[in-house]
């Protein structure tokens, strides 16, 4: 799993996948944001799988879809509420993680 640190309190990622969620856990994330719309491609894992499993380990878990270049500012605003109520660090993630480094960047303004 390839992490990139946006932050003290959030990195980003490519897919991840539900067996990755019990490193994260370990590695003292605490919440979970994916900003892929399910079914983007075949190889994903569904939110559900997903929020499923994070939950399982004590994650808090948000799917926040967003369909590559449609960013909306309810996005980024969900994003921004997302992080502010994580209790400790977080992971966001998307197919290639620019997805999600973009809504952290975005969100600063509103934050």
């Amino acid at each position: 799993m390839e992490l990139t640190r946006q932050s003290y309190r959030l990195s980003t990622s490519p897919q991840i996948k539900p067996a990755d969620l019990r490193q994260l856990a370990a590695d003292g994330f605490a919440a979970v944001i994916n900003n892929r719309p399910d079914a983007e491609g075949p190889e994903q894992p569904t939110s559900l799988e997903l929020e499923a499993e994070a939950k399982r380990l004590g994650l808090a878990y948000w799917h926040i879809p967003v369909v590559p270049g449609e960013m909306s500012a309810k996005d980024v605003r969900a994003f921004a509420d997302a992080l502010e109520e994580a209790r400790g660090p977080v992971l966001a993630f998307c197919r290639t993680g620019n997805r999600a480094a973009a809504l952290w960047k975005a969100a600063q303004a509103v934050a």
